[in-house]
């Protein structure tokens, strides 16, 4: 077993499931165009992206063990070719069309996203449990380090289709393809490297106790905080490029989700020994920034020096940074019994809190205006910042926070 290359096909299968992300929105429109649909249809077939990713989540947790990691990694490479496939041979309808089930290129455009969506889940559901097992005396950090290349794949993936809009004028369907290319890489390197079973596994640890693990009352309050934590990091990221070009008319939105997401990156990359020694402390320290930067990037005023723009989204680029792959870390730390399972748990919950904060947000930006919907979003770094404080001086008082190691001699 070969854990550099295992790590790296991890990244590379992250980077594959953050570009879909970037480039999805940046083809929007021109696929709307080309199969008729209105925003409200095109946002239909995006959905699976949300709800087909949480269900692959949850399934990967109970399945990873079963049928094996490298089998669902594969699987997910798969799906990514198998659903940029379905939506490159989509036949555009003649005439708008009155449901997204009316006609075969509808239908199908509709299937490969949910297709996709599923493949993201797995990529998840599997990348997870896998980091967490081959680094098990460094997860928090690991998971830090691999979970830079979601931000890196949102960068590589939005500087692409900018990059081939201005320089050819690509079509929707070439930037599209352009997933192919990490999806190819990892399946390669999957189907050819040897993956181990679960930490819980070889620790025999049944599959009964790592259900109980989940009714922990420790677990279901770091379940609830991933709620909070997703929907502080993710949320705001979905509606900055309009909300920052809203406020900050003469820059392009775009480009301070681009900004964020290089910070983010390089503080996992080469920062994750911060989250390593202290995760709870990283956490509270998190939600502080996140919760000023979002306050005050919601008070800045149409016409604000980008300067100043820059420095707000700054704070909370470097707030948000340690929040999901310390949650991970965390739960793969303080809950090992719990396995596979209670990290898919956590992953489920941060993506169906996304799909739940981008209504609300827009619901807010329509009534409100972009700025007090940020100060909405920041008062989930209050309530974050008093509960992460509390379970802080939790640890303190039993001797500091220390991982839980499986002793390999568990009974079954």
């Amino acid at each position: 077993m070969n854990k550099q290359k295992l790590f790296v096909a991890s990244c590379v299968s992250l980077v594959t499931t953050s570009m879909v992300f970037a480039i999805r929105g940046d083809v929007a429109d021109p696929m709307s165009r080309a199969f008729q649909l209105t925003n409200e249809q095109m946002g239909l077939i995006f959905s699976p992206a949300f709800w087909a990713f949480t269900i692959a989540i949850f399934l990967s947790g109970a399945l990873v063990d079963m049928v094996g990691m490298r089998s669902l990694h594969v699987l997910s490479a798969l799906g990514y070719i198998v659903g940029i496939a379905f939506v490159l041979a989509a036949p555009h309808p003649t005439a708008p069309v009155a449901s997204i089930f009316d006609t075969t290129g509808t239908t199908l455009l509709y299937i490969g996203f949910l297709i996709m969506g599923l493949a993201q889940g797995l990529v998840e559901g599997v990348i997870n449990p896998l980091v967490a097992t081959i680094y098990s005396a460094e997860k928090t950090k690991r998971l830090n380090m691999l979970h830079a290349w979601w931000p890196g794949g949102l960068v590589i993936g939005g500087l692409l289709a900018v990059a081939l809009t201005q320089t050819i004028n690509a079509s929707w369907q070439v930037k599209l393809s352009t997933i192919l290319v990490p999806a190819i890489i990892y399946l390669g390197m999957a189907v050819s490297q040897e993956y181990p079973r679960t930490e819980r596994v070889t620790s025999n640890v049944s599959t009964a106790t790592m259900w109980r693990e989940a009714g922990k009352p420790l677990f279901l309050l770091l379940f609830v905080c991933m709620w909070m934590t997703a929907a502080a990091e993710l949320g705001p990221d979905q509606w900055f490029p309009k909300v920052m070009g809203d406020l900050v008319p003469q820059l392009q939105g775009v480009l301070f989700l681009v900004y964020t997401a290089g910070l983010m990156f390089l503080l996992r990359t080469f920062g994750s020994g911060i989250a390593h020694k202290n995760p709870i402390g990283t956490l509270l320290v998190c939600s502080i920034l996140t919760g000023v930067g979002l306050y005050w990037l919601g008070g800045l005023q149409p016409g604000t020096s980008a300067a100043v723009a820059f420095a707000a989204a700054t704070i909370f680029g470097i707030g948000k940074t340690y929040f999901w792959p310390t949650m991970l870390g965390v739960t793969a730390e303080q809950f090992p019994r719990g396995g596979a399972l209670l990290i898919s748990l956590m992953g489920g919950a941060g993506m169906l809190s996304v799909a739940v904060a981008l209504p609300i947000m827009g619901a807010k930006i329509d009534k409100l205006g972009p700025g007090a919907a940020l100060q909405f979003v920041a008062v989930l770094g209050a309530i974050l910042t008093v509960i992460f404080g509390a379970l802080l001086v939790y640890f303190n008082s039993r001797g500091g926070y220390r991982p839980v190691v499986l002793e390999k001699e568990t009974a079954a």
